[in-house]
């Protein structure tokens, strides 16, 4: 079976308090669900194309419970918490 991943790159963020808050609940159902945080922040040098302010990669066992994280209850009540905060791209992906 092949793995699940969400990617997520961070354009602008205008509240760090709140991204904070988001990340702590976030990570709480990222375990729930069995996910496994792969990047998180951390050193990067640009290659090709713009460049982000943040990046994250969460991996999970399946394609499907990328999907069932992302629309659970659980990470759905972190997500709220970065209305109008933030500008990013997320993305649910089939890997290997």
């Amino acid at each position: 079976m092949k793995n699940g991943y969400i990617v997520c790159v961070y354009e602008s963020i205008k509240d760090n308090n709140a991204l904070k808050d988001y990340a702590e609940k976030a990570r709480s159902a990222v375990e729930q669900y069995g996910g496994k945080f792969l990047v998180r922040g951390g050193k990067k040098i640009v290659t090709e194309g713009r460049e982000f302010m943040r990046t994250a990669v969460i991996e999970f066992s399946s394609f499907d419970k990328a999907k069932e994280f992302y629309y659970s209850r659980e990470y759905q009540a972190a997500h709220g918490l970065l209305k109008d905060t933030v500008i990013r791209s997320h993305q649910i992906i089939e890997g290997t």
